[in-house]
């Protein structure tokens, strides 16, 4: 006999059941649904952790490689990422941080000055949302783990979902901010320019985050669904 079909609860008494029969099932316990969905919600939980473990390691690396994108700048193949733009096979690192942008203020034209400091904010945002992103992501996936020997299974579900789903925005808005600066700044300052591939594994770690948010409410639904149902017919 398969799993699916020990799960599968009487919903009434038998087809031609005699009189003596219906009041001796009136009488008989309700099944308790909680064992036949625990395999579900695990296996929701599971998808999800899944999902979570694999969008931190892409957002990690995407965070801490030099590949966000590559132009031509004199005649050489050049690329750059957050912390980092190499040139001709020397990397360095970013020099323009709110510090230098405030100490520049008094000694450069106002357009040049409000240049700056849109380019450290512009810096200073993505390195922080992605961080922040790779922070909660982490925490999500601890309290993911949590929820399989907590007795506080429900609420540790809905937690690490709710963490995931904001690592997935923080993410979100970090590319974003990347994406219409470049867009709109260095795709006019650099020739021959595209993004390139450590910008494209911070989309795919997006949404591998995002997914594993949704299956961990997905698995909330489904415990709150079942354990009211529990509490209904008990």
């Amino acid at each position: 006999m398969t799993h699916e079909q020990d799960c599968e609860l009487p919903i009434g008494p038998p087809a031609g059941s005699s009189h003596s029969s219906l009041r001796l099932w009136r009488t008989l316990p309700v099944p308790d649904p909680r064992p036949c969905a625990l395999p579900v919600m695990h296996s929701l939980m599971g998808g999800g952790l899944l999902c979570a473990v694999s969008g931190l390691v892409l957002l990690i690396v995407a965070t801490a490689t030099d590949f966000w994108m590559q132009y031509r700048y004199s005649g050489n193949l050049s690329h750059q990422g957050l912390w980092r733009y190499c040139v001709g096979g020397k990397c360095h690192v970013h020099t323009i941080t709110i510090g230098a942008a405030l100490r520049a203020v008094a000694r450069m034209p106002l357009i040049q000055n409000a240049a700056t400091r849109i380019l450290s904010a512009f810096w200073d945002a993505t390195r922080a949302f992605m961080l922040l992103s790779i922070l909660s992501c982490f925490a999500g996936i601890i309290l993911g783990l949590t929820t399989f020997s907590s007795s506080a299974r429900l609420t540790r579900t809905r937690m690490a979902g709710i963490t995931l789903l904001i690592a997935g925005l923080l993410a979100l808005l970090g590319l974003s901010i990347y994406t219409g600066v470049t867009v709109n700044v260095f795709a006019k300052r650099y020739e021959d320019w595209r993004f390139s591939w450590s910008y494209i594994l911070g989309w795919v770690g997006v949404i591998l985050t995002i997914s594993a948010g949704v299956f961990h409410i997905f698995a909330f639904s489904k415990d709150s669904s079942v354990d009211s149902s529990a509490v209904a017919s008990s």
